[in-house]
């Protein structure tokens, strides 16, 4: 499944992971990406979103 939000375009981001005795891994950030139907012109269709979309109310769920 894509990790990228159809809606705002979020997506995974790399950082760093720091430990107490300073070790430093590479880390993922990844967005909550739901697959939902969504009202799209007035069609109903999947999509993927992140959950910030979905509760901000920039889609209208069927």
């Amino acid at each position: 499944m894509s990790k990228v939000c159809e809606i705002c375009g979020k997506h995974p981001v790399a950082g760093r992971s720091v430990s107490h005795s300073h070790r430093v891994s590479i880390r993922k950030f990844r967005p909550n990406i739901q697959r939902v139907y969504v009202v799209v012109n007035g069609q109903r269709r999947k999509m993927n979103v992140c959950t910030s979309c979905l509760k901000s109310g920039k889609v209208a769920r069927s």
